[in-house]
């Protein structure tokens, strides 16, 4: 409709042109020569055949015939010709007329037509990068409807993957429609029964059409290969079959890419699993055979009859440390577990940092006995936070800074709270972090080699840290000093309770 009312448009333009032509060649310059005349509307025929269709450059080319016709072969004023001369100069003129309105239409066909499968593959290519960015392969299917959809205008696309007897439907658009299922079982058995190609239309067969609410929706297979998968559809502006089928091809190969990454998840989650069991089976193996052998054979000399008091009071001082140790590590297991199943809850209440920094003190005191704490806190001010889970996560630094530091060495530990909330830090003077150990320092069972013929440990202590602190939204980072040492800093969002005013004093 709105083709139609724009070539009337252009043909009354045209024939304006022509009357005002005629007024000027006839009525003001009195030009009688016949070859000059059809020159000049042989240029107006051009100019409508190169900006309208054919229809209208032939009906303008006509109306010029007449009006050379009428207005300048003689007898002037009647649409007969007393020259025979003449009506061969009027039909070469039709047919050059209508010759160049031809060639000038289907040049305009040509060109509107390159241009439409140049934007069609314009489109494609961008809905192939939109294919190769999509990651997250439980929303694949629909992003990439909605790719579709808006790459390609589409007012409905939707793409139907077979489940069983039912279908799988995921839609995009400015509308919804129900497509029926039974139809589309159809249209998906036609698909599989035969692959012939269309060299003309430039698509596979099975293709299909199904009215739905007054509207065309066209049904293009979606094949891997040879085999069909599921089903496009797609409903709205205009879209040639042979893109459709290039459509449809690369929505298949991004719902293949989808079943990849989604089957490559699982096999790293199960590899992530069989590794995570079998370090955790080495770690422990490892850390329970020291500590049941120490208790074995502290429990048996603390038998003998003839040990001395003061050994057997060193004999049960090593049984005590050791238990302390293995409850440490079973302590270490069931807060890895609750971090994993995400079953950590905080619990805010007004502590001091001198609090967190004793109640961590207190939890690996054990593994401190051989090391003397410098701590300085500035200002000790109640802070809002989860205690518990703070002093936990500065426990494993403050036993991994025991672990690694030389014997006798003093451990540092400042507490400050800014506007970022309690910052803490513990430095220690051992050796330092190797740099090739940073970045994972704080990976589950990681342990650098350096640090490993010097500690025993699971290499859970920093990983644990780490999960406590971020359920508080808190984050930890390591660093090496430059005269030695290495420093662990935990921050954690918290608000400083405010100071109350003093009471004036009544004389």
């Amino acid at each position: 409709m709105r083709s139609g009312h724009s070539d009337g448009a252009r043909l009354a333009a045209a024939l304006l042109t022509l009357a005002a032509v005629t007024l000027t060649l006839g009525s003001w310059l009195h030009v009688s020569n016949a070859a000059t005349v059809s020159t000049t509307y042989l240029m107006v025929v051009l100019l409508v055949a190169a900006t309208s269709r054919l229809r209208v450059a032939v009906a303008t080319s006509i109306a010029s015939v007449l009006s050379i016709n009428f207005f300048f072969l003689p007898p002037v004023g009647a649409f007969t010709i007393a020259d025979p001369q003449n009506w061969i100069a009027l039909f070469a003129f039709l047919a050059v007329s209508l010759v160049a309105s031809n060639l000038s239409a289907v040049a305009r066909t040509r060109t509107h037509e390159a241009v439409e499968r140049r934007d069609e593959l314009a489109r494609l290519f961008d809905l192939s990068r939109d294919v190769l960015v999509i990651t997250d392969s439980r929303e694949a299917i629909p992003a990439l409807t909605r790719a579709i959809a808006r790459r390609f205008d589409l007012e409905y696309v939707a793409i139907a993957l077979p489940r069983g007897s039912d279908w799988d439907v995921q839609h995009a658009g400015q509308v919804a429609i129900a497509m029926d299922p039974r139809q589309l079982s159809e249209a998906f058995a036609t698909a599989q029964t035969s692959l012939e190609f269309d060299a003309r239309a430039r698509t596979y067969a099975g293709h299909r059409t199904m009215e739905v609410d007054n509207r065309t929706i066209r049904l293009v297979p979606l094949r891997v290969g040879t085999r069909p998968v599921g089903l496009l559809a797609a409903a709205g502006r205009p879209v040639e079959a042979g893109t459709l089928d290039a459509l449809g091809g690369v929505a298949a190969i991004a719902i293949e890419r989808a079943e990849l990454l989604e089957e490559r998840k699982e096999a790293d989650l199960t590899r992530q699993s069989e590794e995570l069991k079998t370090t955790l089976l080495a770690s422990l193996g490892h850390d329970l055979r020291t500590p049941l052998t120490a208790i074995r054979v502290a429990a048996a000399n603390i038998q003998t009859p003839s040990l001395a008091p003061e050994e057997r009071q060193e004999q049960s001082e090593l049984i005590l440390s050791e238990v302390e140790r293995l409850t440490r590590l079973f302590q270490n297991i069931l807060e890895m577990a609750r971090i994993d199943a995400g079953a950590v809850a905080t619990e805010a209440r007004w502590a001091h940092p001198s609090e967190i920094i004793a109640a961590s003190r207190d939890q690996v005191e054990h593994a401190l006995l051989s090391h003397k704490l410098e701590i300085h806190v500035d200002p000790d001010v109640p802070v809002r936070l989860d205690p518990r889970l703070t002093a936990s996560a500065l426990a494993h630094v403050l036993e991994n800074a025991a672990q690694y530091a030389p014997p006798a060495s003093p451990i540092d530990i400042h507490a400050s709270v800014t506007s970022e909330g309690l910052v803490i830090t513990v430095r220690d003077h051992g050796p330092g972090i190797a740099a090739a150990d940073l970045p994972r320092l704080f990976e589950r069972f990681y342990r650098g080699d350096a640090a490993k013929p010097r500690a025993s440990g699971t290499g859970m202590g920093l990983w644990i840290a780490r999960g406590l602190l971020a359920v508080e939204d808190g984050r930890i980072w390591a660093e090496n000093c430059l005269d030695g040492g290495a420093q662990f800093t935990i921050v954690v969002p918290a608000t400083a309770k405010p100071s109350e005013p003093a009471t004036p004093l009544i004389a």
